[in-house]
């Protein structure tokens, strides 16, 4: 798995047994292996839309297959598990380019999405079916492509008592909402809005590239909430868009903090910048539920996890907004919060092996549940 921070590359190493529809999932290894800041400026040059030759997509392609590839084999090293027992990989990619929103091209309604990471080569360096592009079928069907991790949420997180939010925060965070006692057909979710990417964005530039982004929120919990950025950044029409939605970089990504943030530095402090970014994030959580799950599902727990659980700045001001429910992370469900939505995806591929559906069309707008993925074999 590679999100929308451009950090890296996690590999979870996992095994499912059971029933398909009451998978038992169990991690055996997890790693991260971080981008090269070459690496990382040139992914993020396409992400952020600029003008590169198609060579470039294409050589990057290849290099992240590559990188993906020493990820999976390091995670088998590290669990000394002989690359050769692997069922399969399942590779999200690296998504450079997501339009989940259809618009009239050549008389058609189209959407689309791009991850690179070329499935072909992971499938040759590590001797594995290599299940990838898990989003582009649900988009065939009429759907956003994500998010696609709450069918994953409700396998591993449903409860027959009460109800569970399960809040991702990465890049972007989407949250799923999975009713007391639900059925696959009643789990809903969406993309709430910007996760870390904004903070992420902030602490590179604010610190002329030494910091990818705010450790434990340190820095913001030093500064104080702009309320007039705030006020216009809560302005932003994502926010009061219904769901089934979807969001990246074409959203919040460098432009978006330019004219909201960066429009006003070196005028406002660094920390102030960040706080506010960090309270942004936190009220459009809370917003988000409030707004489109509350009135709709009891919720008695919200599980967060991803690379925003560690920023401590964030996970109190969350549940300060939402104090009427319990707030936890999913490491008290034996999914440690940097590595679910890696494992995520290894249970996506079980599932596309098997032949199952992955994607919820409640969730991301599809016509019908589809099989997800296209299969590389070694």
């Amino acid at each position: 798995m590679a999100g929308t921070s451009l950090d890296g590359v996690d590999a979870a190493l996992v095994s499912v047994a059971g029933p398909a529809t009451a998978p038992r999932v169990r991690l055996q290894e997890f790693t991260s292996v971080p981008y090269s800041p070459g690496i990382r400026r040139r992914v993020l040059q396409v992400a952020a839309g600029q003008q590169v030759p198609a060579g470039e997509i294409s050589q990057l392609n290849f290099l992240l297959g590559t990188l993906f590839a020493d990820a999976a084999l390091e995670v088998c090293r590290k669990a000394g598990v002989p690359p050769g027992q692997l069922a399969g990989i399942g590779s999200h990619g690296q998504t450079i380019f997501h339009q989940g929103n259809a618009t009239a091209e050549a008389g058609h309604r189209v959407n689309s999405t791009l991850q690179i990471a070329e499935p072909a080569v992971i499938a040759e360096l590590t001797g594995a079916v290599v299940v990838a592009n898990f989003r582009t079928a649900d988009m065939a069907a009429g759907g956003q492509g994500a998010p696609l991790v709450p069918l994953v949420d409700y396998l591993l997180l449903s409860e027959g008592n009460q109800g569970t939010a399960a809040l991702n925060i990465g890049g972007i965070a989407n949250v799923t909402v999975i009713p007391a006692g639900a059925a696959a057909e009643d789990v809903f979710g969406f993309d709430t809005g910007p996760g870390n990417m904004i903070m992420d964005d902030l602490a590179h530039v604010l610190t002329h590239g030494r910091r990818h982004y705010d450790p434990n929120g340190r820095m913001a919990a030093r500064g104080k909430v702009l309320e007039d950025i705030l006020a216009q950044a809560l302005q932003y029409p994502y926010f009061r868009k219904q769901p089934p939605r979807s969001a990246g970089r074409e959203q919040f990504g460098e432009e978006f903090v330019k004219r909201i943030f960066l429009s006003r530095f070196p005028g406002a402090r660094a920390e102030d910048l960040l706080r506010t970014a960090n309270e942004l994030t936190a009220a459009t959580v809370a917003g988000a539920l409030r707004q489109y799950v509350f009135p709709r599902v009891s919720i008695a727990r919200l599980v967060v996890s991803g690379g925003g659980a560690h920023n401590q700045l964030l996970l109190s001001r969350i549940s300060e907004l939402l104090s009427e429910i319990e707030v936890v992370t999913s490491d008290a469900f034996g999914l440690p919060v940097d590595a679910k939505e890696a494992i995520a995806f290894a249970v996506l591929a079980d599932r596309t092996l098997h032949g199952l559906p992955g994607n919820l069309p409640a969730v991301t707008g599809a016509r019908r549940a589809v099989v997800l993925g296209s299969i590389s074999r070694p």
